[in-house]
């Protein structure tokens, strides 16, 4: 890992201490001076025009989170370190089938959506040690090793950078992801 990536790596464990989500975070639309979510601070559920799909709405929190993840997954596709987890969606998106892709984005979306704080969606994905294990989803190729892990949130916080999102969001969707990391880590 190079030192800029070690870096950013090294202040989203010093952050990982940041609470994501609490109780205290959840804003009571009844109650406009409630505290808000994460979610809310994404953008929340304020309703805006959907680029991918013209003609729809999408709530700007959702959207926001959707961008940083189909960044996020070209990012990875680049990132030889550890795109070769990811050769069936490689092997597909080469031939022109995006469908792996798309459920891929809605997935992580949905699941970042939930952990984030949104009320109007459900994540119905594997959970995090079937969805990271081959014996249980064969669109990945081995089990997760510690420093891939590492270079997954690195890329992701690349991609949430590029996109906008402020050096305190960036250090919250890293504690978030980093949440995760012992039920990802297989090996």
């Amino acid at each position: 890992m190079n030192l800029k990536r070690s870096l950013v790596f090294a202040a989203f464990i010093a952050l990982g201490a940041v609470p994501i989500l609490t109780a205290s975070c959840h804003k009571d639309h009844s109650n406009p001076t409630a505290p808000m979510t994460f979610y809310d601070t994404l953008g929340g559920t304020a309703m805006v025009n959907d680029p991918a799909h013209p003609g729809t709405m999408i709530e700007k929190g959702r959207l926001g989170l959707r961008t940083v993840v189909d960044s996020a997954i070209f990012i990875i596709a680049g990132d030889t370190a550890i795109n070769g987890y990811f050769t069936v969606l490689l092997s597909e998106v080469g031939q022109g089938n995006l469908s792996g892709f798309q459920a891929l984005s809605k997935n992580l979306t949905d699941f970042l959506c939930v952990a984030t704080g949104a009320k109007d969606f459900a994540y119905t994905g594997k959970n995090m040690t079937d969805a990271h294990n081959p014996s249980a989803n064969a669109r990945i190729n081995m089990k997760v090793a510690g420093d891939d892990f590492d270079e997954f949130v690195v890329d992701v916080a690349a991609s949430a950078k590029k996109n906008g999102l402020t050096d305190a969001m960036i250090s919250r969707v890293g504690a978030l992801l980093n949440s995760l990391k012992t039920t990802v880590v297989q090996r």
